[in-house]
């Protein structure tokens, strides 16, 4: 199987491509340091089973959506192996969180879980929408931008950022338009309340 790393850590990388070098089960596809749009071009373009992520390439305020913005360009199933902590709601993000304490066999055998999770389930194991979730589903549907949202519910732009990724997860819908749509269909609003 192969595996990108998204590591701003060389001596993490490497440790990891000794792991799978001498496991022999997993082979590095590539190794980036951060994200910027000549890496996510490469990321676009790869074949990998999974992407291994240290979500201290991201600035803090964007911790609790990286997961989203990797799926955005791939497929395979994304991996934290964090050297920061990480609270257990970003970690819920993940298909699989990785120790620094990890044997090389707990590696992989996270590795090989995460990998195995069928996509099609991933949507429908948790597909029902919270009350909250179907608040900020509906104010989408309608239009409304993070900073309204935050402001309706007094809630934090983070807080909304991460229930937009909840229902994005959970629906398997990334756009505003299909929202909509989404809303509509499950008649969570009228249609003439749409702008």
């Amino acid at each position: 199987m192969k595996v990108f790393l998204i590591m701003p850590s060389r001596v993490m990388a490497r440790g990891l491509e000794g792991v799978f070098h001498d496991l022999g089960e997993f082979k590095i596809e590539g190794i980036v340091s951060d994200i910027s749009p000549r890496e996510e071009v490469m990321m676009k373009n790869m074949s990998a089973d999974a992407v291994i992520v240290d979500p201290a390439v991201f600035a803090h305020s964007l911790r609790a959506v990286a997961r989203q913005q990797i799926s955005e360009l791939t497929d395979a199933a994304v991996v934290a192996f964090p050297s920061i902590f990480m609270d257990e709601e970003t970690c819920r993000q993940y298909d699989a969180v990785l120790s620094l304490y990890d044997s090389p066999a707990e590696i992989v055998h996270k590795l090989r879980a995460a990998v195995s999770v069928p996509k099609d389930n991933a949507a429908s194991e948790c597909s029902e929408l919270s009350a909250r979730e179907k608040d900020i589903l509906i104010c989408v549907a309608k239009g409304l931008i993070n900073k309204e949202i935050a402001d309706i519910y007094n809630i934090s732009i983070h807080t909304v950022i991460t229930h937009r990724r909840n229902i994005t997860r959970k629906t398997g819908i990334k756009t505003v338009a299909g929202l909509t749509v989404y809303a509509l269909l499950n008649n969570l609003i009228d249609p003439s309340s749409v702008e």
